[in-house]
């Protein structure tokens, strides 16, 4: 690629900026490196205020809100890294170790992604994600290894992980362009597992490396009745089966997901008088149904 560099930083930018901007301070620049940071279409015009704060930074403003994966992939297509860094802009470095990942990356090429660990960026600034235990076959569930757990040191040796955490993944250009981009028809919630079962599938391995560790300003909590979360974990796990499970799992899987999980989620909605939380669950479902040979 012509004018090529080492590193292309990206993060998205949605009504954040000052998240954004605590990233930005917190990344060491150098001429070997870019940062990119696309604003998906916030209500106030905050590339502007971005670009005049850090001009060594290239922003980009999207007029229409592109979702986690569409606005990431517009970094994407304007990133000249040979290696491409997605942080999500609520986060922060304290120690800025990506030489370490990128160590990580350059020793296989079967490496194709390398996340770093993720610890909360408040309180005792406890463990978010030292890796993933696989989906289950059925239920499509799976928790993040160390999460909620005092760092003692218990997860400081690096290891594969069957998918990348959105929140930070360091990946090779040449895996992407292999690959593809990250599927926007999630728009939030799961991108990033359907495309990690893209880059298994194309016989690339993903890794979890303590070397770099990157804080979260994410709560545990956040966000778990909202309805705009609600909608998109009701639609986007069945839409992760139909693009991923084969056989009876499959059929299995829509059956558990709709028939117990959706249900159970309708009538707890229902008795509690949760009314949009109860909405958003048969949206999610109807909009699955109406659209599932659509998706691609």
């Amino acid at each position: 690629m012509q004018n090529e560099c080492r590193l292309s930083i990206i993060t998205v930018n949605y009504n954040g900026i000052k998240d954004t901007c605590e990233l930005i301070d917190s990344i060491p620049f150098n001429n070997d490196m870019e940062v990119i940071v696309v604003d998906n279409a916030s209500k106030q015009d905050e590339a502007s205020i971005i670009s005049e704060r850090y001009p060594q930074a290239k922003v980009i403003r999207s007029q229409k809100n592109l979702g986690f994966a569409g606005g990431n992939n517009l970094g994407i297509k304007q990133a000249k890294g040979k290696y491409i860094l997605l942080i999500n802009n609520d986060t922060y470095f304290k120690d800025f170790n990506i030489d370490a990942l990128i160590e990580r990356l350059e020793s296989s090429d079967k490496i194709a992604i390398i996340c770093p660990k993720l610890r909360f960026a408040w309180g005792n600034n406890q463990i978010q994600f030292a890796g993933y235990t696989p989906l289950t076959n059925i239920t499509v569930r799976n928790q993040a290894i160390g999460f909620g757990e005092e760092d003692r040191g218990q997860y400081d040796k690096a290891h594969p992980t069957p998918y990348a955490h959105g929140a930070a993944m360091l990946i090779k250009r040449e895996a992407i362009e292999k690959v593809g981009l990250m599927p926007e028809c999630f728009f939030l919630y799961y991108e990033e597992i359907d495309w990690s079962m893209r880059f298994t599938r194309a016989g690339y391995e993903i890794w979890y490396d303590p070397a770099c560790t990157v804080y979260h300003k994410e709560s545990q909590t956040t966000g778990q009745n909202s309805p705009l979360r609600t909608y998109y974990i009701t639609r986007n796990r069945l839409l992760l089966v139909k693009r991923n499970y084969k056989g009876f799992n499959k059929y299995l899987s829509y059956i558990y997901l709709i028939g117990i999980v959706g249900l159970r989620d309708i009538i707890k909605y229902s008795l509690t008088r949760k009314a949009k939380l109860k909405k958003a669950v048969l949206k999610g479902l109807k909009d699955f149904f109406n659209c599932q040979f659509k998706f691609k």
